[in-house]
């Protein structure tokens, strides 16, 4: 009969189940228990969080959202919000992304489509070389060199620009450049190699048919680029982008060094000074010796976990969205 199925000992009309070897159980045991143990791992981490925040939130005076104050001195009058916090992580980050977005994707597209291979590789190398240096290197660096170079540049946004919020003059003297648009700078240097590597590699992937009949076609390499290999590489590039902003917002040692703090609030300006949610717990790590005040450091960490778990969501969803088309 045709079609009919045969089984291994030449049967007809038997069909033969699919073999399971033992390493190949072994294998998906493994890697199912990894995937489950990452996923329990962070259900933990923030039930701990949630656990150790809520009697600080109880016994909080102020309004947790808008306030601008951070009084943790008293543990019978504390009065706490993340209003600055906020603002200043998410400035921080906008800024550093805005600057290292575009400069990524200009190095990625070198590497990948114009640069030789033996001048490709070192240069590949030195730029993953950077998401080696220590964090507090780029901080003492942001301090003692880029700080200095940037403030006549700040000093000219402010008397040009100042009439829009976000150049207007913040809480803290431009002199010294601890403002936010330094940390925001610095923080784009330390994004570099993450978005680069990422986008570099999803480049290199684009499929050389699809490469070589735009060519065949008359196209020029920037035609090819803007055809081909930006359209197979958006979603990620997107992906890195936001593999970095969540590297942003949580950087600590660099944006503790050189942001200059402020008893004023913030004022929706890149030249404010301040506190991001992780360097104001680092600057109160060595303080923890009493619940109710180490609660309300761990509420800011809760708010920062969250925060950063919304923002993978998002990159997730538009990274997503953008294969599908």
């Amino acid at each position: 009969m045709i079609g009919a199925m045969t089984s291994d000992s030449g049967q007809p009309g038997v069909r033969t189940a699919a073999v399971r070897r033992p390493g190949d159980t072994i294998f998906r045991t493994l890697t199912t228990g990894a995937g489950l143990a990452i996923v329990i791992a962070i259900a933990l981490i923030g039930l701990f969080l949630l656990i150790k925040a809520v009697p600080s939130l109880a016994a909080d005076k102020d309004n947790f959202l808008i306030s601008a104050n951070f009084v943790t001195t008293d543990p019978n009058n504390l009065m706490f919000g993340i209003r600055d916090l906020l603002i200043v992580t998410v400035l921080t980050s906008l800024v550093a992304l805005v600057i290292a977005m575009p400069v990524s994707l200009g190095i990625a597209l070198f590497l990948t489509q114009y640069a030789p291979p033996r001048l490709s590789r070192p240069f590949a190398y030195m730029v993953d070389l950077l998401a080696a240096v220590p964090s507090i290197v780029y901080g003492l660096w942001g301090i003692l060199v880029l700080g200095p170079a940037l403030e006549p540049f700040e000093i000219w946004l402010n008397s040009t620009f100042g009439w829009f919020p976000l150049f207007a003059t913040g809480n803290i003297p431009i002199s010294g450049a601890g403002t936010i648009f330094t940390v925001g700078v610095v923080l784009a240097a330390m994004l570099l190699p993450i978005i680069t590597s990422v986008t570099r590699e999803v480049f290199r992937q684009t499929p050389v048919m699809q490469i070589e009949g735009a060519l065949a076609l008359g196209a020029t390499k920037w035609e090819v680029i803007r055809t081909t290999v930006l359209p197979f590489g958006r979603s990620g590039y997107i992906a890195a982008s936001m593999l970095g902003l969540g590297r942003a917002l949580g950087e600590t040692v660099a944006v503790l060094l050189i942001l200059h703090s402020s008893p004023k609030p913030a004022n929706f300006s890149l030249f404010d000074g301040g506190y991001t949610f992780a360097s104001k717990i680092a600057s109160a790590a060595s303080e923890f010796s009493q619940p109710l005040p180490t609660g309300a450091y761990i509420s800011a960490g809760l708010v920062l976990f969250v925060l950063t778990f919304v923002v993978n969501a998002v990159a997730r969803s538009i990274a997503g969205g953008k294969a599908a088309k």
